[in-house]
């Protein structure tokens, strides 16, 4: 699967409407899919560790991304959400080990699950969308030209900031859900950790650049910065603990 995604990234790069980039990009999502549903709820509860999480986030976010790309393809974001979806599942491989989360059982966790991870797939597509438009910008000002029928960067800004303001309506519902209702979704009172303090820091820089481009017209560096380290956070929050307590102190 992984030399699936691979090959597809390579593909990308060079025929990017091939009919076997075509067929095979949603045989491999499919297949990655059901890998991570018998990982995950293969045993009847919730299990995740760190290879499953990073791998459900990325296969979320290449899903995602083929899902609403077909209006406005862009082959080179599209190479790059498959390369990343094959190295996710080879970390999959490589960390195995999983644990049960209490009360899985409960829908107001499941919910929260969901959009948690929907929330990561959405604006892991921003970040990389944000970093693909630096990319283009700097060719432009070389005197180069938008390549493989990409859109002009004005078009590309709206569905940067389309995709931004779905994350961050999604991130917020995972916030305050965990945040105003954690005796319900996790069983157990509010704790301030490190994860709850760097989702909410999120939170906010995902806010304030929003607020930012509704009211000061914020765009290019600016909108890249901010795009980068909200996500940065993002990933701290939850990945960056988990790698810490699961692969650094064996927890």
């Amino acid at each position: 699967m992984s030399a699936l995604y691979g090959w597809v990234a390579w593909r990308l790069q060079r025929m990017p409407t091939a009919v076997s980039v075509r067929v095979l990009l949603p045989v491999a999502l499919l297949a990655h899919g059901v890998l991570i549903y018998q990982s995950v709820l293969g045993q009847g509860d919730i299990r995740l560790g760190f290879g499953s999480s990073l791998s459900t986030i990325l296969w979320l976010t290449a899903l995602t991304y083929w899902l609403s790309s077909h209006g406005a393809p862009l082959a080179r974001l599209q190479s790059w959400v498959s390369g990343l979806a094959a190295v996710s599942v080879l970390t999959m491989a490589l960390f195995t080990e999983t644990h049960a989360i209490p009360n899985s059982q409960v829908l107001a966790l499941r919910t929260h699950l969901v959009v948690s991870f929907l929330a990561y797939g959405l604006l892991a597509v921003a970040a990389l969308h944000a970093v693909m438009m630096t990319l283009l910008e700097r060719q432009l000002h070389r005197g180069g030209q938008l390549g493989g029928g990409a859109p002009p960067l004005l078009t590309l800004e709206a569905m940067l900031f389309r995709t931004i303001g779905v994350g961050f309506a999604l991130l917020t519902l995972a916030v305050f859900s965990g945040v105003f209702f954690s005796d319900v979704v996790f069983g157990t009172p509010l704790q301030f950790t490190h994860k709850v303090v760097l989702a909410i820091l999120s939170w906010l820089v995902f806010g304030g650049l929003l607020v930012g481009r509704h009211f000061r017209g914020w765009r290019g560096r600016t909108a890249l910065v901010w795009t980068i380290t909200g996500f940065t956070l993002l990933l701290l929050a939850y990945l960056g603990t988990q790698f810490v307590l699961e692969v650094l102190l064996g927890r």
